[in-house]
């Protein structure tokens, strides 16, 4: 694995850095650390990497004990550190987070400016489109008749909020549990370049979103969690608005496109690139689909938001193959569990 590999992504993370900066001298607008109000990044990043690489090493740990003779449990943990990580996997590991979450906070403070440098909003437009695919029915009130507002209200809640850990959790996947692999970049570089491709589609097409802009069309649904983040994101915005300096908040309402949408795509297309087992493949898809069905009927996005985010995630696997020389293709075949803790206990103990 060469350290060109994340050259897409260091590239993104640079240029969405420079951005950031400039518009936030033209408009006179703070630089944030957009996760930084309650636990300080510098104390959260290192925290939640230990734990990725504290879980990595204890599984191996046990796989290699219970395929090889047990040479003493703390010879065992020596041998899968030193073979585990290695200067080259430390590198990956590392540069790989650093790109990544530079486009991430980039990504979440150009998100941050968009009301101050482009103040049109498009939602009455994108509203006119969807009930134009929908032969002039409002897709959300479509779900609401179909689907009910009562528990299905409160499911599709928990589905929208769940996606949050999505992304640190195959992110860890990415860097830290598996070995150094192109796929491995592929995934990350994509990721990032979804933060740079959703930035420049809100700056593009700015909008609220139909909870924002129609709320009389989700007044039945009941009070859950997910109501209460949409207050909560709409008061940052009011605060922000007001004065951005005066706040630790940060502006972060956009819809079009969708990155919840955008980036499970993206999660999704990888998992088919590594043939992933058939159940882990149909999982992932499934839970893409109730994102899907999550944000209309919960008002965050509009229906074309929707197919936006389809052609952001799959857009942004392209690019990212391209930067990491990626083919673009499957796996002749996918290792079982059972394969894959042999081949671990043989690379430990060469």
């Amino acid at each position: 694995m060469g350290r060109g590999y994340f050259r897409g992504a260091i590239g993104v993370a640079v240029a969405m850095a420079v951005t950031t900066w400039v518009v936030a001298a033209a408009y006179d607008l703070p630089v944030r650390d957009p996760d930084g109000v309650s636990v300080p990044t510098w104390v959260r990043l290192p925290v939640i990497v230990l734990a990725a690489v504290l879980l990595d090493v204890v599984a191996r740990w046990a796989a290699y004990t219970r395929t090889t003779p047990r040479p003493g449990a703390w010879a065992a943990l020596r041998s899968v550190v030193r073979a585990r990580w290695t200067r080259e996997q430390l590198w990956f590991t590392l540069s790989g987070l650093v790109a990544w979450y530079v486009a991430y906070v980039a990504f979440r403070n150009l998100k941050g400016y968009l009301p101050f440098v482009n103040e049109r909003l498009w939602d009455t437009e994108l509203h006119r489109l969807d009930r134009l695919l929908w032969l002039g029915h409002d897709p959300a009130v479509v779900l609401h008749h179909v689907l009910g507002t009562g528990w299905v209200a409160w499911l599709l809640s928990g589905v929208y909020v769940l996606w949050i850990g999505l992304v640190p959790a195959a992110l860890a996947i990415a860097l830290v549990w598996t070995r150094r692999s192109i796929t491995g970049a592929l995934y990350v570089t994509a990721v990032s370049f979804n933060w740079l491709l959703g930035a420049a589609v809100y700056y593009l097409v700015p909008s609220l979103g139909p909870i924002y802009s129609r709320p009389q069309e989700f007044a039945d649904l009941p009070h859950t969690f997910n109501t209460s983040v949409q207050d909560l994101l709409l008061d940052d915005r009011v605060a922000v608005l007001a004065d951005a300096w005066d706040t630790r908040a940060v502006q972060t309402v956009a819809a079009f496109a969708s990155l919840h949408v955008a980036i499970t795509v993206t999660t999704c297309l990888v998992a088919e690139l590594l043939r992933l087992p058939r159940w882990v493949r149909l999982s992932g898809w499934a839970f893409a689909a109730l994102t899907c069905l999550s944000t209309v009927y919960l008002g965050w996005h509009f229906f074309v938001d929707v197919l936006g985010g389809f052609a952001v995630g799959t857009l942004s696997l392209v690019l990212a193959a391209w930067t990491t020389g990626h083919p673009l293709r499957r796996r002749d075949r996918t290792w079982s569990l059972g394969e894959a803790r042999a081949r671990e206990a043989e690379q430990v103990r060469s």
